[in-house]
């Protein structure tokens, strides 16, 4: 998927960052996720989200978890 895929705007949910295009936060997929639904679930519940920005935003966060180790290794420490 090309292009933006997360939007961040004061105007829009005070600045929450929500799947672009939309006004769905982008916390409600790892809220989806935390409780056990599956993505697709997600995906029928929000319409306007495409299963591209989902994928896109789960790879985006793997590769801030790995490039975060340090972060982390100091709330482990």
């Amino acid at each position: 998927m090309e292009g933006k895929v997360i939007n961040i705007d004061p105007e829009i949910l005070g600045g929450t960052p929500v799947f672009f295009g939309t006004r769905v936060p982008i916390k409600n997929l790892f809220d989806y996720l935390e409780t056990g639904d599956s993505i697709e679930t997600f995906l029928e519940d929000f319409d306007g989200v495409s299963k591209g920005q989902v994928v896109k935003v789960l790879e985006m966060s793997q590769k801030l978890i790995e490039t975060s180790t340090h972060i982390l290794n100091e709330n482990f420490a």
